[in-house]
C-alpha cells in the first residue's frame, strides 16, 4: 500500500482554505473517512486515526483522513466542531476523485468528530453516506456532565481505595474537593434552558438537539461504540438512558460498549477492537447494500 498525501480546496461563502488529507487506497467500493476531533490534527492521539486507515485499507476498504480547517496543516482559521459542515463534504468530494470506485462512505468519529458528523449531514444530507461509526459522542452541556460527575466520579471515589489512602494521609485538598463535588450539585440541578426546534445554525446551545435531529431522518446505518472508563461516553449513555428519543437512536444503531476502555482507546487491544468492529461493519454494510 503506497499512501498519498493530497491538497484539496474547501469553500464557504466567501472564505476558502486549502485542506490537506492522507488517502490509504484500496480496491473496495465503500470507504472510510475520519473525521478529526479536536483540537487534533489527522494523526491522533497515539496515530489512533493512522493506524485506523492502514487497518481498514489492509482489509480491502479504502480510507481518507484530513485536517480541518486551520488545524494541523490545513490553513483557514480555526473552527470548532459544529462548523465543520463545508470541511467533511469537500472531503468526501474529493476521497470520491481519489478513489473513482467508490459508490458510498462510511464516515468514522470519535467525541466532537461524531458530533460534526451528525451535524454536517444534517446541513447537508448526502446520499453517498452510507453508515457512520461514532464513538464517545460528545454531547456537553453544562447540565448533563455535573449530573454525570455526581453520579459516576464522586461516588466512585468513595469506594476507591487510593481516595481513603490519601485522606488518612492528610495529602488529599478536602476542601478543594468538596467545593467540586457543591458546585457540579448546583449545576445538576439547575433548570434545563428551553431548546428550540428551528432549523437554525448549530451553536453551543442547541447542537445535542440538532445531533438528535440528525440522526432521527439518517438512512445510513450507524455502529456506536462507547467506553466504560470515559466521562464523555457516560454522559452520553446516561442521556440515551433518560432522553427516550436518544433512547430509540442508539437501540436501532449496532452499539459496542468496551467497559475497560479510556476515551481514545489507547491500549493495542482495544484499538484492534475497534478496527475489527469497523472493518466488519464496512464489510457486513456492503455486503448488505450488494443484496439489496
Amino acid at each position: 500500500m503506497t499512501e498519498q498525501a493530497i491538497q484539496f480546496q474547501r469553500c464557504q461563502n466567501l472564505s476558502s482554505a486549502t485542506l490537506v488529507g492522507i488517502v490509504s487506497p484500496a480496491s473496495g467500493t465503500t470507504g472510510l473517512l475520519i473525521v478529526v476531533g479536536g483540537p487534533q490534527y489527522r494523526v491522533g492521539s497515539h496515530r489512533q486515526f493512522v493506524k485506523m486507515c492502514r487497518a481498514a485499507a489492509a482489509a480491502g476498504i479504502p480510507a481518507f483522513r484530513f485536517d480541518v480547517c486551520g488545524m494541523g496543516d490545513s490553513t483557514g482559521e480555526t473552527t470548532t466542531f459544529y462548523q465543520q459542515s463545508a470541511d467533511i463534504h469537500a472531503a468526501i468530494n474529493q476521497f470520491f476523485t481519489l478513489q473513482p470506485q467508490l459508490t458510498s462512505v462510511v464516515l468514522w468519529g470519535l467525541c466532537d468528530g461524531a458530533s460534526a458528523i451528525l451535524l454536517a449531514l444534517r446541513q447537508q444530507p448526502d446520499p453517498r453516506v452510507s453508515g457512520l461509526v461514532l464513538l464517545n459522542p460528545w454531547v456537553r452541556q453544562q447540565q448533563s456532565y455535573a449530573k454525570t460527575m455526581v453520579k459516576h466520579y464522586y461516588l466512585k471515589r468513595l469506594t476507591n481505595k487510593e481516595f481513603w489512602q490519601k485522606l488518612l494521609s492528610g495529602k488529599f485538598n478536602v476542601l478543594q474537593s468538596v467545593l467540586s463535588l457543591w458546585q457540579n450539585l448546583k449545576k445538576a440541578n439547575q433548570k434545563s434552558p428551553g431548546q428550540t426546534t428551528e432549523l437554525t445554525a448549530s451553536n453551543e446551545q442547541n447542537y445535542v438537539l440538532h445531533m438528535q435531529q440528525s440522526w432521527s431522518k439518517l438512512a445510513a446505518k450507524v455502529c456506536v461504540i462507547t467506553s466504560g472508563e470515559d466521562m464523555t461516553a457516560r454522559e452520553f449513555l446516561d442521556l440515551c438512558q433518560q432522553d427516550l428519543q436518544w433512547q430509540r437512536l442508539l437501540q436501532q444503531a449496532e452499539h459496542y460498549h468496551l467497559a475497560a476502555a479510556n476515551h481514545t482507546f489507547s491500549t493495542q487491544a482495544w484499538r484492534q477492537q475497534v478496527e475489527q468492529i469497523t472493518t466488519t461493519f464496512v464489510h457486513q454494510h456492503n455486503q448488505d447494500m450488494s443484496q439489496g
